[in-house]
Protein backbone atom coordinates (compact mmCIF):
# COMPACT_ATOMS: atom_id res chain seq x y z
CA UNK A 1 0.00 0.00 0.00
CA UNK A 2 1.25 3.43 -0.90
CA UNK A 3 0.02 6.82 0.21
CA UNK A 4 0.89 10.34 -0.76
CA UNK A 5 -0.22 12.60 2.09
CA UNK A 6 -0.60 16.32 1.55
CA UNK A 7 -1.28 18.74 4.38
CA UNK A 8 -3.95 21.15 3.19
CA UNK A 9 -5.70 24.28 4.35
CA UNK A 10 -8.62 23.25 2.14
CA UNK A 11 -9.43 20.69 -0.53
CA UNK A 12 -12.27 19.33 -2.59
CA UNK A 13 -12.97 16.51 -5.02
CA UNK A 14 -15.32 16.87 -7.98
CA UNK A 15 -16.84 14.17 -10.17
CA UNK A 16 -18.65 15.37 -13.29
CA UNK A 17 -18.62 18.95 -11.94
CA UNK A 18 -20.30 17.87 -8.68
CA UNK A 19 -18.43 18.32 -5.39
CA UNK A 20 -18.34 14.90 -3.69
CA UNK A 21 -15.91 15.78 -0.87
CA UNK A 22 -14.81 19.06 0.68
CA UNK A 23 -12.68 19.85 3.75
CA UNK A 24 -10.89 22.69 5.46
CA UNK A 25 -7.72 22.07 7.48
CA UNK A 26 -6.53 18.51 7.16
CA UNK A 27 -5.01 15.97 4.81
CA UNK A 28 -5.56 14.68 1.32
CA UNK A 29 -4.49 11.06 1.07
CA UNK A 30 -3.88 9.60 -2.38
CA UNK A 31 -4.06 5.85 -1.69
CA UNK A 32 -2.74 3.04 -3.86
CA UNK A 33 -3.45 -0.62 -3.09
CA UNK A 34 -1.29 -3.56 -4.22
CA UNK A 35 -2.43 -7.16 -4.70
CA UNK A 36 -0.61 -8.26 -1.53
CA UNK A 37 -2.15 -5.68 0.82
CA UNK A 38 -4.16 -6.98 3.77
CA UNK A 39 -6.71 -5.57 6.19
CA UNK A 40 -3.92 -5.41 8.80
CA UNK A 41 -1.84 -3.25 6.42
CA UNK A 42 -4.83 -0.95 5.91
CA UNK A 43 -5.41 -0.51 9.64
CA UNK A 44 -1.72 0.15 10.30
CA UNK A 45 -1.57 2.73 7.50
CA UNK A 46 -4.71 4.48 8.77
CA UNK A 47 -3.25 4.65 12.29
CA UNK A 48 -0.02 6.10 10.89
CA UNK A 49 -1.85 8.72 8.82
CA UNK A 50 -4.16 9.84 11.64
CA UNK A 51 -1.23 10.20 14.06
CA UNK A 52 1.41 11.56 11.67
CA UNK A 53 2.75 14.70 13.34
CA UNK A 54 2.93 17.14 10.43
CA UNK A 55 0.89 20.08 11.75
CA UNK A 56 2.53 23.01 13.49
CA UNK A 57 2.31 23.58 17.23
CA UNK A 58 2.38 26.98 18.96
CA UNK A 59 6.11 27.26 18.17
CA UNK A 60 5.58 26.33 14.53
CA UNK A 61 7.21 22.90 14.89
CA UNK A 62 5.59 19.86 13.31
CA UNK A 63 4.44 18.23 16.53
CA UNK A 64 0.70 17.82 16.03
CA UNK A 65 -1.33 15.19 14.20
CA UNK A 66 -4.56 15.50 12.25
CA UNK A 67 -6.32 14.22 15.37
CA UNK A 68 -4.62 16.88 17.52
CA UNK A 69 -5.75 19.76 15.28
CA UNK A 70 -9.26 18.36 14.68
CA UNK A 71 -8.42 18.10 11.00
CA UNK A 72 -10.35 16.30 8.32
CA UNK A 73 -9.21 13.88 5.64
CA UNK A 74 -10.16 13.24 2.03
CA UNK A 75 -9.09 9.82 0.70
CA UNK A 76 -8.70 9.42 -3.06
CA UNK A 77 -8.04 5.97 -4.47
CA UNK A 78 -5.14 6.21 -6.91
CA UNK A 79 -3.92 3.07 -8.67
CA UNK A 80 -1.38 5.17 -10.58
CA UNK A 81 0.83 5.15 -7.47
CA UNK A 82 1.81 1.68 -8.67
CA UNK A 83 2.93 2.87 -12.11
CA UNK A 84 5.98 0.99 -13.35
CA UNK A 85 7.94 3.33 -15.60
CA UNK A 86 11.15 1.31 -15.94
CA UNK A 87 10.52 0.36 -19.57
CA UNK A 88 9.23 2.47 -22.41
CA UNK A 89 7.20 5.62 -22.11
CA UNK A 90 3.83 4.20 -21.18
CA UNK A 91 3.44 3.19 -17.53
CA UNK A 92 2.37 -0.30 -16.62
CA UNK A 93 -0.05 -0.70 -13.74
CA UNK A 94 0.32 -4.44 -13.16
CA UNK A 95 1.55 -3.71 -9.62
CA UNK A 96 -1.83 -2.24 -8.65
CA UNK A 97 -4.57 -4.34 -7.11
CA UNK A 98 -7.65 -5.22 -9.12
CA UNK A 99 -10.69 -3.06 -8.40
CA UNK A 100 -12.36 -6.05 -6.70
CA UNK A 101 -9.57 -6.12 -4.09
CA UNK A 102 -8.75 -2.40 -3.95
CA UNK A 103 -12.22 -0.94 -3.45
CA UNK A 104 -13.07 -2.78 -0.20
CA UNK A 105 -9.61 -2.05 1.22
CA UNK A 106 -9.99 1.65 0.37
CA UNK A 107 -13.39 1.64 2.08
CA UNK A 108 -11.86 -0.06 5.12
CA UNK A 109 -9.15 2.64 5.22
CA UNK A 110 -11.82 5.38 5.26
CA UNK A 111 -13.89 3.58 7.90
CA UNK A 112 -10.84 2.98 10.09
CA UNK A 113 -10.02 6.70 10.06
CA UNK A 114 -13.62 7.51 10.98
CA UNK A 115 -13.58 5.01 13.85
CA UNK A 116 -10.40 6.69 15.09
CA UNK A 117 -12.32 9.99 15.26
CA UNK A 118 -11.08 11.68 12.09
CA UNK A 119 -13.88 13.16 9.95
CA UNK A 120 -13.13 11.45 6.64
CA UNK A 121 -14.61 11.80 3.18
CA UNK A 122 -13.60 10.13 -0.05
CA UNK A 123 -13.64 10.49 -3.77
CA UNK A 124 -15.58 8.06 -5.94
CA UNK A 125 -13.73 4.81 -6.55
CA UNK A 126 -12.91 4.31 -10.23
CA UNK A 127 -14.33 7.67 -11.32
CA UNK A 128 -12.51 10.43 -13.14
CA UNK A 129 -12.00 13.02 -10.40
CA UNK A 130 -10.72 16.57 -10.21
CA UNK A 131 -8.86 17.07 -6.93
CA UNK A 132 -8.37 20.69 -5.88
CA UNK A 133 -5.96 21.19 -3.01
CA UNK A 134 -4.40 24.09 -1.26
CA UNK A 135 -1.22 22.40 -0.04
CA UNK A 136 -0.15 24.02 3.22
CA UNK A 137 3.60 24.39 3.63
CA UNK A 138 3.89 22.74 1.19
CA UNK A 139 3.99 19.48 3.11
CA UNK A 140 3.87 16.22 1.17
CA UNK A 141 4.78 12.85 2.71
CA UNK A 142 5.18 9.45 1.03
CA UNK A 143 4.26 6.37 3.05
CA UNK A 144 4.39 2.70 2.19
CA UNK A 145 2.99 -0.26 4.09
CA UNK A 146 4.54 -2.63 4.84
CA UNK A 147 7.28 -0.15 5.66
CA UNK A 148 10.13 -2.41 4.52
CA UNK A 149 8.90 -2.55 0.90
CA UNK A 150 10.26 0.85 -0.17
CA UNK A 151 12.77 -0.80 -2.50
CA UNK A 152 9.94 -1.39 -4.97
CA UNK A 153 9.39 2.32 -5.74
CA UNK A 154 10.13 3.07 -9.38
CA UNK A 155 11.49 6.61 -9.38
Amino acid sequence: MRAVIQRVSQAQVRVESKVVAKIGLGLVVLLGISPTDTEADVREMAEKVANLRIFGDAQGKMNLSCLDVNGEIIVVSQFTLYADTRRGRRPSFTGAASPELAEPLCQLFVETLRIMGVPTQSGVFGAHMVVDIQNDGPVTILLEQPANSRSSWNF
